[in-house]
């Protein structure tokens, strides 16, 4: 099956023109790859009101899977995981936790990173760094196993976690 995707950058300076906004595209690019059908990549600011529009506008489209990617470390204005918590109905814990798993065979800053991952409605949202490559990496860790994830989430009736071994 072909899931819809949206990448939402988080970036002050790719917001106001000032940087290119390098980490969407390569997340788009990737999730392209893994047979996702990317719909779009939006750049929002870093503030809790637009993200979290963004993250709504994301679910009422139906898109299944929206990764952010920016806004999850300790600078003042990074507030990424603050607006997703905000959104979501149910988190899901251990997306983050493995991505900061595979990061930390990386570098040991991975354990700095605040990303939260949950559940809107029929939509999966993501968190990821905001650089290119920790973005790639961070998506790389998840991405084989987030296809079940999907299928629970997205399927119509009862759901059978048991069905399928991964």
């Amino acid at each position: 099956m072909v899931y819809t995707a949206r990448v939402i950058t988080v970036s002050d300076r790719s917001y106001r023109g000032e940087r290119a906004d390098e980490g969407g595209p390569a997340v788009a690019e990737q999730l392209r790859s893994a047979g996702y059908a990317v719909d779009k990549i939006v750049v929002v600011p870093d503030e809790i009101a637009q993200i979290e529009q963004a993250l709504h506008e994301a679910a009422a489209d139906d898109i299944a899977l929206c990764v952010t990617t920016g806004g999850t470390g300790f600078a003042p204005r990074d507030v990424t995981p603050e607006a997703t918590v905000a959104v979501c109905e149910k988190l899901c814990p251990g997306i983050p936790e493995a991505m900061r798993y595979a990061s930390l065979q990386i570098t040991k800053r991975a354990m700095l990173s605040r990303a939260q991952a949950g559940i809107l409605r029929r939509t999966l949202i993501v968190n990821l760094p905001g650089s290119p490559k920790g973005a790639r990496e961070n998506l790389d860790a998840v991405l084989g196993a987030l296809d079940h994830g999907l299928e629970m989430l997205r399927k119509d009736g009862p759901a059978d976690c048991a069905a399928q071994n991964g």
